[in-house]
């Protein structure tokens, strides 16, 4: 693809410059390429012995030896394979003499002392066919070598432009792109109010400059995976009407030293050249990590020497240029310090999940492309997708949509957002992995159990569907219930509460069948992570008091934690042991003494859940009163 210079919203055409020197030799024209002539050349004298031999007739080796006898052969030339010459007979249809050539059976004496005997001119030589010669020993060898260097480049990873692929990787989003803007970004009203003085200033840096400031240099967007970051990045390229100039974090770095820093220095020299502008690097952990704290302790790799090319662009360059530079990580806290300083990134902009309002205004927005039915009522959907991020709100209508074509309907309805939600929470129906009798009344008095116990404590939330169909890898069924609001804090009695909730499964096997099964495993994983965080990290033990116990590396947006750091004795530890048990044990107590009391509840749920397989949270209701 050829490269052309523009910049986007100027109306202008790249400027094209014109060699206007006429003098030159053929020779010296840049268009001038000497293999391809030399290849013309060698082509075109081949030809001319392929033709020289056309015209030339073979004859036997005999009948060569019984013109030689008869003297019909006026010169011969001998080579190595051939011998070829003139006749003194001539042709009847051009009137010239015959040429002819033969293969001998083999070169010795006694055909040179016929030739003389009989006065035959001869000359013996060397093959002439040097180019077939050159052809096959050289030019085929190191054309194969070539083709399979070319193919190994690109198996290893297009590691150049051509053969080894070094250059720069910019993306400049053209004028014919359809411009993303803030009306395309649903949610995040705080991150966008942000990024909206970074347009004005973009716009209009004298604002800022008349009060005696500085626009920001830098602009780092923070947040988990899949809220939006790289499309508020162009949003603000859109509202700007300036270039984007986009590249990803691990496009810098290659297997040869030095190609980062040298895409970095490209980078900013073309941003300066538009500005204003706005850089915008993806997945900045990639390149701005720590330096030290990888393998390489206190060496310069190649990462390093991109990041310290980085830090001397954003320091090197005025900001009343009009040229921002954007990032964005999930990973801020594994950022190099002298990175994330004043003057370089002056400003971290939080991009978060989504809450209950904007998780609604992002499933409009997507929803709008939908051919949806009456009774879609997305806030329901938003209720029902706590914790999801505007990447899964956009799969869910896709999935929704998916559902409809699979059932072959026109138009989207609410249960088909309720199968993709349930498919992305859950995992797909096994609808082929049918359960045995006893196992489909194990797992109905189970998951009749979470669910009366939901709603029976005081700070459980309302559910909103049971189901005892299989689904994803291990689940046999499932509890779902919907959050009324959303909640930042939780008390100490609701998490008792979601302990209980939890236990709720295994205390109606206990009460039913008077044993328990191996469906519960993931119920006490998450019950007793629930204790342990109360007691160790939230400060709710009478004994231990409100201190916390054990580090824990967590990566802030990937909610992912590592391995605990144990900073307390053995004595503590016995303790925080027993804590966890005793709470536990009390709400597994308290889950059997509820269920005790609602038998026939309990009865009454397993029987409807057996029956239909799926009921809805009115239905339980309905179960509950009437029972």
């Amino acid at each position: 693809m050829k490269k052309s210079n523009f910049t986007l919203g100027s109306g202008k055409r790249p400027e094209i410059e014109i060699n206007k020197t006429t003098n030159e030799k053929f020779w010296q024209n840049p268009n001038f390429n000497f293999w391809l002539y030399l290849f013309f050349i060698l082509l075109s004298f081949q030809l001319f012995q392929g033709y020289q031999q056309a015209r030339q007739v073979e004859i036997p080796y005999s009948q060569f030896l019984s013109h030689v006898q008869k003297h019909e052969v006026a010169e011969a030339v001998v080579t190595d394979n051939i011998i070829s010459g003139t006749l003194t007979i001539t042709d009847e249809k051009t009137g010239k003499p015959k040429q002819f050539y033969t293969v001998p059976l083999i070169w010795n004496n006694d055909l040179a002392m016929t030739l003389e005997k009989n006065g035959v001119k001869y000359t013996v030589r060397q093959n002439t066919d040097w180019l077939a010669k050159f052809l096959v020993n050289w030019v085929l060898p190191l054309g194969l070598l070539f083709l399979f260097w070319g193919w190994m480049a690109k198996r290893m990873g297009n590691m150049g432009r051509g053969v080894l692929n070094i250059g720069n990787k910019i993306h400049i989003h053209p004028d014919d792109q359809p411009k993303v803007t803030f009306d395309d970004v649903a949610g995040a009203e705080e991150a966008k109010q942000e990024l909206k003085e970074c347009v004005d200033f973009l716009k209009d840096p004298s604002q800022i400059q008349n009060l005696g400031g500085r626009m920001p240099k830098g602009v780092l967007m923070v947040g988990p995976p899949g809220t939006g970051k790289t499309l508020l990045a162009r949003s603000v390229a859109g509202e700007s009407d300036v270039p984007f100039f986009s590249i990803s974090g691990s496009e810098f770095i290659e297997m040869f030293v030095g190609v980062g820093a040298a895409r970095v220095r490209e980078l900013f020299e073309q941003a300066r050249k538009k500005a204003p502008c706005i850089i915008f690097i993806d997945e900045l952990d990639a390149i701005g990590r720590a330096r030290g704290a990888g393998p390489a302790m206190g060496g310069h790799d190649e990462r390093e020497q991109t990041l310290n090319q980085i830090l001397t662009e954003m320091d090197g360059f005025d900001s009343s240029t009009g040229v921002v530079v954007m990032a964005a990580t999930n990973r801020p806290e594994i950022l190099d310090k002298a990175l994330m300083r004043a003057g370089r990134f002056d400003r971290q902009v939080l991009v978060d999940k989504p809450d209950l309002k904007d998780r609604e205004a992002i499933l409009k927005l997507h929803a709008s492309k939908l051919k949806l039915a009456d009774d879609i009522d997305l806030k329901v959907v938003a209720q029902r997708t706590p914790g999801f991020v505007g990447a899964d709100l956009e799969n869910i209508c896709n999935e929704a949509a998916i559902q409809a074509l699979r059932r072959k309907g026109k138009l989207v309805t609410m249960k088909d957002f309720e199968a993709a939600i349930d498919r992305i929470i859950a995992g797909p129906e096994k609808k082929h992995r049918a359960l045995n009798p006893e196992e489909k009344n194990r797992v109905a008095f189970h998951e009749s159990g979470h669910t009366l116990v939901a709603e029976t404590v005081p700070t459980g939330e309302p559910v909103h569907k049971v189901s005892i169909i299989p689904r994803g890898i291990a689940a046999l069924g499932y509890t779902m219930q919907l959050p009324v609001n959303e909640k930042f804090l939780t008390t100490e009695d609701e998490l008792q509460d979601q302990i209980a909730i939890l236990l709720g499964g295994r205390a109606a096997e206990e009460i039913v069948f008077g044993d328990i099964s191996s469906g519960a495993a993931n119920d006490l994983e998450r019950s007793s992570e629930i204790a342990r965080s109360m007691i160790t990290r939230l400060g709710m033990s009478k004994k231990l008091g409100p201190l916390t116990y054990g580090k824990r590396q967590e990566l802030q947006f990937l909610g992912i934690q590592g391995q605990e750091e144990r900073d307390y004795s053995e004595s503590t530890a016995r303790i925080i042991d027993e804590e966890c048990r005793e709470l536990v044990e009390k709400q597994y107590q308290r889950a059997i003494e509820i269920l005790t009391g609602k038998r026939k509840v309990l009865d009454a749920l397993s029987a409807r859940l057996k029956e239909k397989e799926v009921i809805s949270g009115e239905e339980v209701k309905e179960v509950i009163e009437s029972a």
